[in-house]
């Protein structure tokens, strides 16, 4: 009998997740992705994208598929989502979310609440600014008066934002992973004197922090908002574990 796991995935370690369940032929491995990002690294096993249509709509398709466990695999900001699992009913529950960073001698850190927070705070840390929040909510950003008045406001993404983008802004369409090189390079070429992101956690951008560091840049770190109330771990290999002990009635 084959048995239903449901990933909420679009993180490096949803992936890993799923690739450590697919190994098991008695699994089928279910990632959703969101649909917010184009051309997802694909996952072992099945995927899905889209929205369910809110919590309702995820817990419809869980008491139609009834799987054995639902990991909420989501970024460390999909609060949404994450609000959504949370309050599923009738299914067992785990968290899988990387610790956030940490600061090394020599970073420059000012941690702020939000974005909105950040954006108000930018202009008083520097001039020429590396933006690497995501597109969800750059206007926070574009609309802040202070923000509109900076000479650069130099923006990654994966995916370009719909809407046309202010003289001052400078939009760089890249994904991770990046090397030190590569951020070290971004910043001299830029000028950058401070640099905006969220406390995702992960290697597959903490470069950028290390390059700011090496330059003695500032950085406006985002703090996480507060976590889901679900049973939570900080890797795949740990959330595949209490997967399989789950399912082995452990």
């Amino acid at each position: 009998m084959t048995t239903t796991v449901l990933i909420l995935g679009g993180t490096t370690e949803a992936r890993h997740l799923a690739a450590l369940l697919v190994t098991d032929p008695d699994l089928r491995v279910v990632t959703s992705f969101a649909g917010r990002t184009s051309r997802p690294r694909p996952p072992a096993g099945e995927t899905r994208t889209g929205g369910f249509g809110g919590a309702d709509g995820l817990q419809a398709w869980l008491e139609r598929h009834a799987p054995a466990i639902l990991v909420d695999a989501t970024h460390p900001f999909a609060e949404t989502v994450s609000a959504h699992a949370a309050a599923t009913r009738g299914v067992p529950r785990l968290r899988l979310v990387r610790p956030g960073w940490t600061p090394q001698p020599g970073d420059r850190w000012h941690r702020v609440p939000d974005l909105a927070t950040a954006a108000a705070a930018l202009p008083a840390h520097g001039a020429r600014a590396f933006v690497t929040t995501g597109r969800q909510r750059l206007a926070t950003f574009l609309t802040d008066p202070a923000c509109a008045a900076l000479p650069l406001l130099l923006v990654r993404c994966v995916d370009a934002p719909g809407a046309d983008l202010p003289a001052n802004v400078e939009l760089l369409l890249e994904r991770g992973p990046f090397t030190l090189d590569h951020e070290r390079e971004l910043l001299r070429r830029h000028a950058i004197d401070v640099v905006v992101a969220k406390d995702s956690g992960g290697d597959a951008t903490r470069a950028k922090l290390d390059a700011a560091r090496d330059r003695g840049v500032p950085v406006i770190l985002v703090d996480r908002p507060r976590p889901a109330a679900l049973p939570t771990v900080d890797t795949p290999e740990a959330a595949a574990a209490r997967v399989r002990e789950l399912l082995s009635g452990a």
